[in-house]
């Protein structure tokens, strides 16, 4: 639109970018509706290739009749089973031993209070892929639902492949309930913030239409690349499309009704608010990307799918927002503003400002403003060390899912004795050697040999202690340690791989995400001490985003552990996001120190024409991953909380109070190296104004000088 504004060319051109855009649409939405399809949630398609529970899945699935389907199923009366309840027991597991083929006979297990029996149902039929898992457990619990006529008999089927089903089926709702909700709450943010009844709705559209494009590329990296897609992965990408699409949006058409006031014709005014905002919300959309694509170098095959996904996400919303939504307000004309339409040659009403109320007062002690806010964040970031213990699988729900109820009942009913099997997969030479050094090895308290093919043998290994307890723990790893040449996998050997993976992770990705953040913002801004600033400005408000998590987590929500991603993730998303209103606050700062303005003004006049945009946008952006709190599944829920606490503490902490008075006391030191860091001289070679101002101030000898020049700044 730049290189046609000026010509009557223009008026043609959002008729054209709106005809490619329905164009791209019809191209892409046969993939968009594929997507579901390839979406992977299970816990071993998380995992990296190299771990031993992923290579047991793999070699599980050539085995005779693919993957092993392990259920439980749990009869339990509070007073004790009857004799009859064991009939009806027996007859339920004769029925569904005779309906489908299992990997052997079915044997109860009486639990020592007698209040327990459970039967291992296992089938190696071939064909057990993840649907006819599903189908398999699902009968299951239809045969158990018959036993509601004993009285006071519960049936509950748990077990590796009911968890599995459960948590597929709590993946597959999020899609619906996810969308709805995050459209809801950025159309209600849109509402008040524009306060007109047809604005609104044009951003919102076209964020929609930047999340159909998204799901569509998305399902060509994984048919092209093979970039994994899970319920989370996508889930996120939806949310950054809304999110920072919206953001995107917001100072869009912030600085397009500005230029309205000043340029007759819509599309010569959108050309100029495109050339003014257009290279900040580049260099912030790039800034996130980079951040998110640092997740390729993630072993973990949740995390590195994230990084593509969630740069899908955000280059989808760019693009949408820089081609799709000027064209759109183009074409609607000045009335889309309606009831507030700029008028040309308008003056806009004069409000008291509280962002330069807020400047003002930041501006008065700037060190010690600084010093406070530091304390505070350093404070608040010491509550992680009470961030809950390690994520079990049956806490992973936030409702009580039929598997994790079993589960429950089992840990209840056999306290001392592993309920889930530990899957060994040994070279079929070697086999019986290995199976006798499984039962020779510390915690175990039995192990059988299973199915072979394919040059190697499944063993079943039953630790003595309950599932993802320390003891078991310590077998599974003692396992891996003795028994060279095979493989130790299984449920509890996954979580333990997720764990083990994520802090790898942790030390190759954040150093990463950091270099290239700032790497980024020296070439935008030309100096290295406002980077600097900025990304220490954003890993302190993780930190303290992370602790406010530990304050609250356990005591107040009761959630029994933490995901072990969750420091990984919210940091790379709290650093990328954090920088976006930096940048939007720094570029602003910059574009008025090149006009000449002062430090000080420059920095109070920045946060004053941006920071209206920057806290609609950092509510809308905090709203939306505060919409992954009403999701069901524990590591979203935290995921949630803390980038949204997060959001709220930078965008109205950080960067109106820390950031403000650190450039305030700064001055041209936050420029340094570059060209705006040199007080500008006059022609007798003096210093000109504002040279001498880094020697008094309130914190300096008078104590007066920077208080004026704060009023000066703030009331311009």
């Amino acid at each position: 639109m730049g290189a046609v504004g000026s010509s009557s060319r223009g008026r043609v051109v959002p008729w054209v970018v709106l005809g490619l855009w329905i164009a791209v649409l019809v191209v892409v939405a046969p993939f968009a509706a594929k997507l579901g399809d390839v979406q992977r949630d299970r816990a071993v398609d998380y995992l990296p290739n190299s771990a031993d529970s992923t290579q047991v899945a793999k070699i599980q699935d050539r085995l005779p009749g693919g993957e092993t389907t392990e259920m439980v199923v749990v009869y339990h009366r509070d007073g004790g089973l009857t004799e009859a309840d064991r009939e009806v027991a027996a007859r339920q597991i004769e029925e569904i031993a005779g309906a489908h083929t299992l990997a052997a006979e079915p044997v109860g297990v009486p639990s020592e209070d007698g209040t327990t029996l459970m039967y291992p149902v296992a089938s190696n039929a071939p064909g057990q892929d993840e649907d006819a898992r599903d189908a398999l457990v699902n009968e299951v619990r239809e045969v158990a639902d018959g036993a509601d006529a004993a009285g006071g008999l519960s049936v509950e089927v748990g077990g590796e492949a009911a968890l599995a089903t459960d948590a597929g089926e709590v993946y597959q709702s999020l899609d619906g309930p996810l969308l709805y909700t995050t459209v809801a709450v950025v159309a209600v943010l849109l509402i008040i913030i524009y306060r007109s009844p047809f604005l609104w709705l044009v951003p919102l559209v076209v964020a929609g239409i930047a999340d159909f494009l998204s799901m569509g590329v998305a399902y060509g990296l994984n048919q092209w690349f093979g970039t994994s897609v899970s319920g989370q992965s996508s889930g996120i990408m939806t949310i950054l499309v809304f999110g920072a699409g919206t953001d995107y949006a917001l100072l869009l058409v912030s600085r397009y009704r500005e230029e309205l006031r000043t340029v007759e014709r819509p599309h010569d005014a959108m050309v100029r608010a495109l050339r003014g905002c257009g290279p900040a919300v580049l260099a912030s959309s790039g800034t996130v990307a980079a951040g998110l694509l640092c997740l390729l170098a993630a072993d973990l095959n949740s995390s590195r799918g994230m990084g593509p996904l969630g740069t899908v996400g955000v280059l989808c919303a760019l693009l949408a927002m820089l081609t799709l939504l000027p064209a759109l307000l183009v074409l609607l004309g000045r009335r889309v503003f309606w009831p507030l339409v700029p008028r040309h040659g308008s003056t806009p009403k004069a409000r008291k400002s509280l962002f330069a109320a807020m400047g003002s007062s930041a501006g008065r002690r700037p060190r010690t403003v600084l010093v406070g806010g530091a304390l505070l964040l350093g404070a608040l970031a010491l509550g992680a060390f009470n961030l809950p213990g390690d994520l079990k699988q049956e806490d992973s729900f936030t409702n009580t899912p039929e598997a994790v109820a079993a589960m429950g009942t089992l840990a209840t009913a056999y306290p001392e004795r592993g309920t889930q099997p530990i899957t060994v997969i040994a070279p079929t030479g070697r086999a019986d050697a290995v199976l006798a050094e499984a039962q020779d090895t510390g915690g175990v308290e039995s192990a059988a040999r299973g199915r072979s093919g394919d040059g190697w043998t499944e063993i079943t290994v039953l630790a003595a202690a309950p599932p993802q307890s320390a003891g078991e723990t310590r077998t599974i790893e003692d396992l891996r340690d003795r028994l060279d040449g095979s493989y130790v996998g299984g449920p509890s050997a996954e979580q333990l791989d997720l764990k083990d993976t994520n802090a790898r992770d942790q030390k190759v990705v954040v150093p990463l995400v950091l270099l290239s953040v700032l790497l980024i913002l020296v070439a935008l801004l030309r100096s290295l001490v406002a980077p600097l600033l900025l990304v220490a400005a954003v890993v302190a408000v993780w930190g303290a985003a992370l602790g406010i998590g530990g304050l609250v987590f356990g005591p107040l929500f009761g959630f029994e552990g933490t995901d072990p991603g969750l420091g990984l993730l919210s940091f790379v998303f709290l650093v990328a996001l954090g920088v976006d209103y930096g940048i939007f606050l720094m570029h602003r700062m910059r574009e008025e120190a090149l006009k000449g303005a002062e430090p000080v003004a420059a920095a109070l006049t920045s946060l004053r024409t941006t920071g209206g945009v920057i806290a609609s946008a950092g509510l809308v952006l905090a709203a939306t991953f505060a919409v992954l709190t009403t999701m069901p599944m524990l590591q979203l829920v935290q995921l949630g909380f803390v980038i949204a606490v997060g959001v709220l503490l930078d965008t109205f902490l950080v960067r109106t109070y820390l950031v403000t008075s650190a450039s305030v006391a700064l001055r041209r030191t936050v420029w340094w190296p570059g060209p705006l860091s040199r007080a500008p001289r006059t022609p007798g070679g003096s210093e000109g104004p504002g040279g001498s101002e880094g020697r008094d101030g309130p914190d300096g000898p008078d104590g007066r000088g920077e208080s004026r020049a704060v009023g000066a700044g703030a009331g311009r």
